[in-house]
C-alpha cells in the first residue's frame, strides 16, 4: 500500500497583529508553510526517521532480503542501444552535439524564427525532424506515438507517459489584439525573473477563458490517447494552462493567509487549535455583530473531531479560499486576510477552473489513467495543492478505485518538502484515500532564488545540490518504508522521476532491504524520452516498472519544449557530454567491432 507528496511557498503578506490588521510585513509564504508543517508533523512522520539515512550499496548487514531485485547495469551502452538502428544513433549524436554548442542553444528561438522566414516551414520542420524533434519527441500525432510506445514496450517492457508537448512560447503580452489584465508589481517582477532565466518548464500565455477551455480539451484528448496505448497508463496536466496564472497567484495568497490564520489561532504553537482557542481567536479577530460564518465553523469542530482539537489537516478541510469572502466579512479591521480575499469575479473564474480540472480528472478516472499534476512556481503552487487535495479526496477514493488516479508532484529542492510529504501522507491516511505522487528535484531553481533575492525573503531552495540529493533520497526511503507499514488501509504509489543514477541505485538498495519486489506498483521509475536511455532500458529489461515521458505534437508548437531539452543537455550542464560518450562507444563498437 502506498502514498506521497511535495510543497512550495509564495510571496504573501503576513499580519503580525491580526489576520485582519492593516499592519503587515512581507515574507515568503514558505516561512508560514514551514511553521505549519513543523507543528503538524507527528513523531512517526517527521524527517527524523530518514534524516540520518546512510546508503552503502555494498553493505548488506542488518537487512532482511526477502526480495532480491537484480542491480541494474547503467554502464553498458548496448543495453540501451541494441534495439536502435545505426541511423537513430547518428541522429541522437547529432542532436546531443548541437546541444553542446552553447551559443546556438541560447539563440535557438531567434535562429529558428529566421530559418522559417528564409526557408519556410517545410524545410525547417524537416531539419528539426532529422535532429532535435526526431530525437526528443515521439511524433506529431497519436498514430506515430503508438508505434514508438509499442517499440519501447517490446524492446524493454518500458511504458509511456503521454505528454502533449504543444505550448505557448511566452513571448506575447497580448494575443489577437486582446490585452492581458494589468499586472501587479510583484507579478511583473516574477514574470521578468522567470523569462530572464529561461526556465526549463512549460509556460502558457493566458489569452481568454475560451483558450483555457481549448487546453482542457487537449488534456482530455491526451488522456484518451494514453488509455489506448497500454494498461496502467499515465498522462500529465499543467494547471496554469487552465486559468489566468495571475488568478493562481491570488488564490495562493488566500491559501497561505488561511494557514496564517491557523497559526494565530494556535496560541501555544503546539500544532493544534482547541475549541477554546478557536473561540478566543474568533472573539479577538472577528466582530460578533457581523460575523456568523466563523462561529458556525466553531460548531462544526464538534462534528469533525471527537476531542475538540483541530490540526491543520482538519483546518484545511473546514476552510478553503472560496470561503474567504464570508470569513472576512466579519473581520474587525482590513488586513492581509481581507486583501487576499477573492472578488466576486475571481470566485466565478475559480469555479470555472475547478470545473475544468474536475472534467480532466473525471476523464482520467473513467479511462483508468493515472493523472500527473505538474509542479509549478511558488507563486502558484499553494493554490494548485488545494485543487489537488480536492481531486484526491474524490478520485482516489478506495470505493471507486484500487489505485490512486491523481498524483501530485513534489520538488525536493524545496527546504520543507520532507515535512510536506509527511503531512500530506498523514492527511490521506486520516481521510481514507489512496495516495499517488511524483518525486522530482525541481525545475525553477534559478528563478526562485533570484525572486527571493529581489524581494528580500529567504530562498525556499536548498543551499547546496548535496542537500537536495539528501532530501530526494530521504523522501524515496520514507515512502518505501511507509508502503510496508503494518495496518495500512489505502494504497500508496509514487513515481521516482529522476535522471540521477545514484538515487535510482539507492532506491533499489532500499527496495531489497525492505523486501519490495521491483514489479510492485508502489514505485516506478521515469525519464524523459530521448534522454538517459541507458538508465530506462536497463531498468525495463530487468522488469522494473520503467517509463518514458513521451512528448508529441506538431513540430512548430513543440519548439518551446525542444529548446528546453537543448538547454538541459547543453555543455554547461554536462548532460550532452555524458550522453555523447555512451553513443560514441556504441557507434565505435558497431563500426570497428
Amino acid at each position: 500500500m502506498h502514498r506521497f507528496y511535495f510543497l512550495k511557498g509564495s510571496f504573501v503578506r503576513v499580519g503580525r497583529l491580526s489576520p485582519c490588521s492593516s499592519k503587515h510585513i512581507y515574507v515568503n509564504s514558505l516561512t508560514t508553510r514551514t511553521k505549519v508543517f513543523s507543528s503538524l508533523a507527528t513523531k512517526d512522520t517527521r524527517r527524523g526517521a530518514t534524516s540520518a539515512v546512510s546508503f552503502d550499496l555494498n553493505d548488506a548487514h542488518n537487512t532482511t532480503h526477502t526480495t532480491k531485485n537484480p542491480v541494474p547495469n547503467f554502464e553498458d551502452p548496448r543495453i540501451a542501444f541494441d534495439t536502435k538502428s545505426t541511423k537513430e544513433l547518428f541522429r541522437a549524436g547529432l542532436a546531443f552535439g548541437l546541444c553542446q554548442i552553447t551559443p546556438l542553444v541560447h539563440r535557438a528561438e531567434s535562429l529558428l524564427r529566421i530559418t522559417r522566414k528564409v526557408c519556410g516551414d517545410r524545410i525547417t520542420d524537416s531539419l528539426l525532424k532529422a535532429t532535435l524533434f526526431g530525437h526528443f519527441c515521439a511524433g506529431e500525432n497519436i498514430q506515430q506515438v503508438k508505434q514508438v510506445a509499442k517499440n519501447m514496450q517490446e524492446a524493454a517492457n518500458i511504458g509511456s507517459i503521454l505528454d502533449y508537448a504543444a505550448e505557448d512560447d511566452g513571448q506575447a503580452d497580448s494575443v489577437h489584439g486582446k490585452q492581458t489584465k494589468a499586472k501587479s508589481k510583484l507579478e511583473e517582477l516574477a514574470e521578468t525573473v522567470l523569462v530572464e532565466n529561461h526556465p526549463k518548464v512549460r509556460t502558457y500565455v493566458y489569452v481568454d477563458e475560451a483558450e483555457c477551455d481549448k487546453h482542457t480539451q487537449t488534456f482530455v484528448s491526451c488522456i484518451r490517447d494514453a488509455s489506448k496505448l497500454q494498461e496502467g497508463a499515465y498522462a500529465a496536466i499543467k494547471v496554469s494552462a487552465l486559468v489566468d496564472p495571475k488568478l493562481l497567484a491570488r488564490m495562493s495568497r488566500a491559501v497561505v493567509e488561511l494557514q496564517n490564520l491557523f497559526l494565530k489561532f494556535d496560541t501555544d504553537q503546539n500544532g493544534f487549535v482547541t475549541k477554546e482557542e478557536f473561540q478566543m481567536g474568533v472573539d479577538l479577530f472577528f466582530d460578533p455583530t457581523v460575523d456568523t460564518y466563523m462561529r458556525n465553523i466553531a460548531e462544526q469542530i464538534d462534528l469533525e473531531v471527537s476531542d475538540g482539537m483541530v490540526d491543520y489537516v482538519t483546518w484545511s478541510k473546514l476552510l478553503r479560499p472560496e470561503d474567504l469572502p464570508q470569513v472576512t466579512r466579519g473581520c474587525r479591521s482590513i488586513g492581509p486576510l481581507a486583501i487576499a480575499t477573492p472578488s466576486e469575479e475571481e470566485l466565478v473564474l475559480m469555479a470555472r477552473l475547478r470545473e475544468r480540472i474536475h472534467s480532466v480528472a473525471k476523464e482520467a478516472a473513467e479511462h483508468n489513467v493515472r493523472l500527473l499534476v505538474d509542479a509549478e512556481q511558488n507563486l502558484y503552487q499553494p493554490a494548485i495543492d488545494s485543487f489537488v487535495l480536492d481531486l484526491e479526496r474524490e478520485f482516489n477514493d478506495p470505493s471507486k478505485t484500487d489505485f490512486p488516479i491523481i498524483y501530485n508532484t513534489y520538488q525536493c529542492y524545496l527546504k520543507d518538502s520532507e515535512k510536506r510529504l509527511a503531512m500530506d501522507l498523514e492527511r490521506s491516511e486520516r481521510m481514507g484515500y489512496h495516495f499517488g505522487a511524483k518525486l522530482v528535484r525541481g525545475a525553477y531553481m534559478e528563478s526562485e532564488r533570484e525572486l527571493a533575492l529581489k524581494l528580500g525573503y529567504p530562498s525556499p531552495i536548498h543551499d547546496t545540490i548535496e542537500d537536495t540529493h539528501i532530501s530526494y533520497d530521504n523522501s524515496v526511503r520514507y515512502l518505501l518504508e511507509q508502503s510496508v507499514k503494518e495496518g495500512r488501509k489505502t494504497n500508496l504509489e509514487f513515481m521516482l522521476a529522476s535522471h540521477n543514477q545514484e538515487s535510482i541505485q539507492r532506491a533499489v538498495s532500499v527496495m531489497n532491504e525492505l523486501g519490495i519486489d521491483r514489479r510492485d506498483p508502489v514505485i516506478c521509475f521515469a525519464q524523459l524520452y530521448g534522454m538517459m536511455d541507458h538508465v530506462t532500458y536497463a531498468l525495463g529489461k530487468l522488469e522494473y516498472r520503467a517509463f518514458k515521458y513521451v512528448p508529441y505534437g506538431e513540430v512548430k508548437l513543440a519548439m518551446p519544449y525542444l529548446i528546453r531539452r537543448a538547454n538541459e543537455n547543453s555543455a554547461i550542464a554536462g548532460g550532452a557530454s555524458r550522453e555523447l560518450g555512451k553513443l560514441t562507444t556504441e557507434l565505435k563498437r558497431r563500426i570497428f567491432g
